[in-house]
């Protein structure tokens, strides 16, 4: 056996010691959070937060939010189908109708849960049960309803629109929940961007694959003349903000190509922010939406559920703009 050679120990006294005055610190007493008091008002208690990590990086969204608004640029929500799943269509619904939201952009499961919901007060099924028998999705009336929306868009007016004139002119029992609805009577861009063969109504028979192409097609070229509103009007102005709650890939892919093509053609997004809320960190939003499009400091991450998130959004915006 090799006889044990250690090291030579290191002669901890040369260490280069220096005051903690001398050193530049991340935490400051003044950042702490304080106590609010029982009774007290939202303002108070959301102003009591601490000011680190993730109730920063609210505080900074909501603040994009309320300047953008303020200086009259565009707030885009960007977001996924759980965002109706997990029962927050009210806050988003009366963000559209005050005026905070200023265009919609999902992926192809919202419309879907949004017109169930509209329509029948009940939307998703359990999965895990239904795909075994292989009744998963097989329901003929959403189908039925997403294609009409999807013949009528494909005449220029895009998916989305369609799809909120269609509910507003029926006789849906539920349509004050329909965020599709909401924008359609607000008059503001709704977009639906399909990955063909992601969602349920795909896989019917019946299904007008030309219509939808062309209807999801025209959305992308609406959601690409929002995005080049997104810069500041003016030098030293605020820009708009570009909100992505829950979609872990299509929309932040949307957004890297509706960027890139408001650019090329002379669009000028200086401060513009962009936001990704959702409950885990994904790679896509990162780059595509908080990191890559915008200036240091501009993009921001939060972390949480949408069901805690955004009714805590759409109160610190109020309180703000109307302060």
């Amino acid at each position: 056996m090799n006889e044990r050679k250690d090291p030579p120990q290191l002669d901890f006294s040369r260490l280069k010691l220096k005051s903690r005055q001398q050193r530049e610190h991340k935490v400051d007493i003044s950042a702490l959070g304080r106590t609010a008091d029982k009774g007290c008002s939202f303002a108070e208690w959301f102003d009591a937060l601490p000011d680190f990590l993730g109730a920063r990086e609210l505080r900074r969204t909501v603040d994009a939010v309320v300047a953008a608004r303020r200086a009259e640029r565009p707030v885009v929500f960007a977001f996924g189908g759980h965002v109706i799943k997990t029962g927050c269509s009210p806050p988003v619904v009366d963000l559209i109708e005050r005026g905070v939201i200023t265009a919609i952009a999902t992926n192809g499961s919202v419309p879907i849960h949004d017109l169930e919901l509209a329509e029948t007060g009940t939307t998703s099924e359990e999965v895990g049960d239904t795909i075994r028998d292989g009744s998963f999705g097989m329901v003929r009336e959403t189908c039925e309803r997403m294609n009409e929306a999807a013949r009528r868009g494909a005449d220029g007016r895009g998916l989305g629109r369609a799809l909120g004139e269609l509910l507003n002119a029926g006789d849906a029992p539920h349509k004050h929940f329909s965020v599709f609805a909401a924008a359609a009577r607000a008059g503001i861009p709704a977009t639906v961007h399909v990955a063909i063969g992601t969602d349920t109504v795909h896989v019917h028979p019946e299904v007008d694959g030309a219509a939808l192409g062309a209807a999801t097609l025209a959305d992308f070229h609406t959601i690409c003349a929002v995005v080049a509103r997104l810069g500041a009007a003016r030098p030293n102005r605020a820009g708009g903000v570009w909100l992505n709650v829950g979609s872990a890939v299509v929309l932040p892919e949307v957004f890297l190509k509706a960027v890139s093509v408001a650019r090329n053609l002379g669009h000028s997004l200086e401060g513009m922010h962009t936001a990704n809320f959702d409950m885990l960190r994904h790679y896509r939003p990162t780059q595509n939406v908080i990191s890559r499009p915008v200036q240091p400091g501009h993009g921001h991450a939060v972390i949480g559920h949408h069901e805690l998130l955004l009714p805590l959004l759409r109160q610190a915006v109020l309180e703000r703009l109307e302060s």
